[in-house]
């Protein structure tokens, strides 16, 4: 169903409302209208499939008129017009959910921003298409002319070599300038030179192959690029402008989120793209949340549960308490984030440049020495024609930048190449405890009673202590209720104990007959004279769980039992750590050495740390340093130190804090640890990739600047030999964007 509302004249009188009414009743598809008298609204139910547009019209150009003598456009356009709330299953929601007013300059001027990218990515491919072209057809009516009549060809020789560098004036230009600025020949330098050295040797055509050849590889590498940044503008185009904001009467408006702040709740629907960081307060919703995290199955979220900006609802409707919007979202860091870490070089890609310039003067000191043993200007441009540096600068900068996007699609987030580079040759990986191997929030996982009461009564007793507390265990306790559907009894008067526990004043609750419930620690229990605590010991069914102990009444009547769980798919991430060649996997922990020895031996952790300082930690990373290269994962403020130490730091999990976010040099948004040997792996296969392009750059060079030194080829093939290897690097590279299967 579509629920619109409509905004309209403000109706005096409740006979013109009922008129209104019944008019927009009587309309095929409306299901019911309800006149609001407080805003001016009408708000209408549509069947499943119906336009919006239709009914739209009719109350503006028809029923309107009739009630109040003129039509009622002028009035619809003046205020924003309409509003749509509630679902829609019909193709048309999309477009039934905006505004009449934003309706219209969209359908006007479209989308700005989208378009322009677009445009300047069509623009850049167009200019290469159109050089290719426009060589390619010089080039043949050059060759037609020659065939047909040679003497007005040899006439025109002049005319010819003028209009090739009327053709290269933009390359010439930069080509110049660029040699002046630098005070050293570049690619361009010498792609000048073999443009004026073929010109000066008679063979202008010789200039158009290069051009026409340079112009389709460079078209092709182009969208090749373009192609490895194209997460990235996906996660631009995910922002939206506008957002359903609902008044005091349950109606809805469409306002921009640039009006939207902290504090305020805002509606989002069925198909419709989530514009703000914040915490669902009514409804539930499946949200896909690959733009975030990278995880390719929707979430479902409920009450209380987070959602980012970037994310999309594919089925449900929530209403959400805006906590953070505009740069402050995740999807904004994101964007920042990995745009700023395309700019970042890492030191192979400084070597690849350093080396591309440093080959330049060897193929203007080939083509000195060519000519001198050979006189044959041929020979010569076979050496201008063939140049290093695209392709060796190529080889790493296209690598890196499709490294970059391909983890910023998966949800990990790399600040600089750099630390593409030194994940290959990770082979310490140092894993904080609590919030990375484990969730970090406790769970209920056993409760044990006295036979005075059953384990609901435990429960709720417990959680009405806890009603009122932010602790974790307490978190913990009143989430176990909900999922029994427990409803706990009231909670009269409750005294806190810092570093102890609870007690409070409970009314009464099935064969509970009210009173004081003491909720808390051992030592809580044993400071208030509770007896039978050493009994319950025996019945731990971990230990590295918890005991909460609950009294009632002056005697203990439970135990309830939580820890705090690993995340799912640990071990494999552990397995896959060491499939990936990482030698030593290290937990550090500041919990107890009982609950540490349990997690390293479920999951295969070579060794482990417990009862450890944040400063030890750090102390820890730098002395593993010494002997190996190490990545540091973490979470917390206490981590921050360690992460900025670690080779790499990582800071892992969707309620990683903002220190440690800032600190590491890679953010995972998932919680899913499978995560962080994909980057190891990636990083690895990068550096193979680079290595690759490096070989076929020099191999295929070489070899065509040795052909041609010996005559066997003239310099169009050199020109496709050079621009093919230019090309195949980035397609290469490319091959990054691709996901690999992966060995448990």
């Amino acid at each position: 169903m579509q629920v619109v509302a409509y905004k309209v004249p403000t109706l005096e009188h409740s006979l013109d409302a009922a008129r209104l009414e019944a008019k927009l009743r009587a309309l095929d598809g409306v299901k019911s209208a309800f006149y609001s008298k407080a805003n001016s609204m009408v708000k209408v139910q549509l069947s499943d499939g119906v336009s919006h547009l239709a009914i739209q019209k009719a109350l503006y150009s028809n029923i309107i008129k009739d009630l109040i003598g003129k039509a009622g456009s002028a009035i619809a356009v003046a205020g924003d017009a309409f509003a749509v709330t509630g679902h829609t299953s019909s193709a048309a929601a999309p477009q039934a959910k905006k505004g009449l007013l934003s309706s219209l300059v969209s359908a006007v001027v479209g989308n700005n921003s989208s378009e322009s990218k677009g445009d300047e990515i069509s623009r850049e491919y167009e200019e290469h298409k159109r050089g290719a072209i426009s060589s390619l057809l010089c080039l043949g009516a050059f060759e037609l002319v020659r065939r047909v009549n040679p003497t007005l060809y040899t006439a025109t020789s002049w005319l010819r070599s003028g209009l090739i560098l009327w053709m290269s004036r933009d390359l010439l230009n930069s080509g110049i300038k660029e040699a002046f600025a630098q005070k050293r020949p570049n690619a361009e330098t010498l792609t000048v030179t073999a443009i004026a050295a073929s010109i000066a040797a008679g063979k202008p055509e010789s200039s158009l192959s290069l051009l026409a050849i340079s112009h389709f590889a460079e078209g092709l590498t182009t969208l090749a690029a373009k192609r490895a940044r194209k997460n990235i503008s996906d996660l631009v185009s995910l922002d939206t402008q506008e957002v359903w904001l609902p008044d005091a009467d349950g109606f809805e408006r469409k306002v921009s989120v640039d009006s939207i702040s902290p504090g305020m709740t805002v509606c989002i629907h069925n198909g419709e793209k989530i514009c703000v960081d914040g915490e669902i307060i009514h409804g539930s919703a499946a949200v896909d949340q690959a733009a975030i995290t990278g995880e390719s199955a929707p979430v479902s979220k409920q009450v209380g549960d987070k959602v980012f900006a970037g994310t999309n609802i594919r089925l449900g409707d929530i209403k959400v308490r805006v906590e953070k919007v505009g740069d402050d979202t995740s999807l904004a860091r994101i964007v920042h984030m990995v745009e700023d870490a395309h700019s970042r070089r890492a030191p192979i890609q400084n070597y690849a440049n350093r080396m591309a310039a440093s080959l330049v003067p060897v193929s203007f000191i080939a083509a000195a020495v060519v000519y001198l043993a050979t006189r044959d200007l041929q020979r010569v441009l076979n050496m201008l024609f063939i140049d290093f540096s695209c392709g060796l600068k190529l080889s790493t900068a296209t690598a890196m930048s499709a490294a970059i996007s391909r983890l910023a699609s998966d949800g990990i987030l790399v600040k600089g190449g750099s630390f593409i580079e030194q994940a290959a040759s990770v082979d310490t990986v140092v894993l904080d405890k609590t919030g990375t191997i484990t969730k970090g929030r406790p769970e209920i996982n056993h409760i044990a009673v006295t036979s005075k009461y059953d384990e609901k009564t435990v429960l709720a007793l417990a959680a009405a202590v806890e009603a009122y507390s932010s602790h974790p265990m307490a978190i913990a306790v009143l989430e176990a209720a909900k999922e029994r559907n427990l409803v706990s009894p009231r909670n009269l008067e409750t005294r806190n104990v810092i570093a102890r526990g609870i007690e409070a004043d409970i009314e009464s609750y099935g064969s509970f007959p009210g009173g004081e419930v003491i909720v808390g620690s051992r030592r809580f229990m044993v400071e208030k004279d509770i007896n039978g605590v050493a009994e319950f010991e025996e019945k731990r069914s971990s230990a590295a769980s918890s005991f909460i102990y609950v009294a009632a009444r002056g005697e203990l009547i439970g135990v309830i039992e939580s820890s705090d769980p690993i995340r799912p798919d640990f071990k494999r991430a552990i397995n896959r750590l060491r499939y990936s060649g990482v030698d030593e996997i290290v937990m550090l922990t500041g919990d107890n050495k009982t609950t540490a020895s349990q997690i390293a031996k479920s999951l295969g952790i070579d060794r482990y740390e417990a009862e450890v300082m944040p400063e030890d930690k750090a102390g820890f990373v730098t002395d593993a340093q010494r002997r190996s290269s190490v990545l540091m994962v973490g979470d917390g403020v206490n981590d921050a130190p360690a992460l900025a130490y670690a080779d790499v730091g990582v800071a892992m999990g969707s309620g990683c804090t903002d220190t440690a976010m800032e600190t590491a040099d890679v953010t995972i948004n998932s919680e899913d640890p499978l995560k962080l040997p994909e980057f190891i792996s990636l990083g690895k296969r990068t550096m193979r990739i680079v290595q690759q392009n490096f070989a076929a750059t020099v191999a295929i060079n070489t070899a065509a600047m040795t052909m041609g030194a010996l005559g066997f080829i003239n310099p169009l093939f050199s020109s496709i030999i050079h621009n093919a290897s230019t090309l195949g690097v980035v397609l290469n590279s490319t091959r990054l964007l691709r996901k690999q299967k992966t060995r448990e």
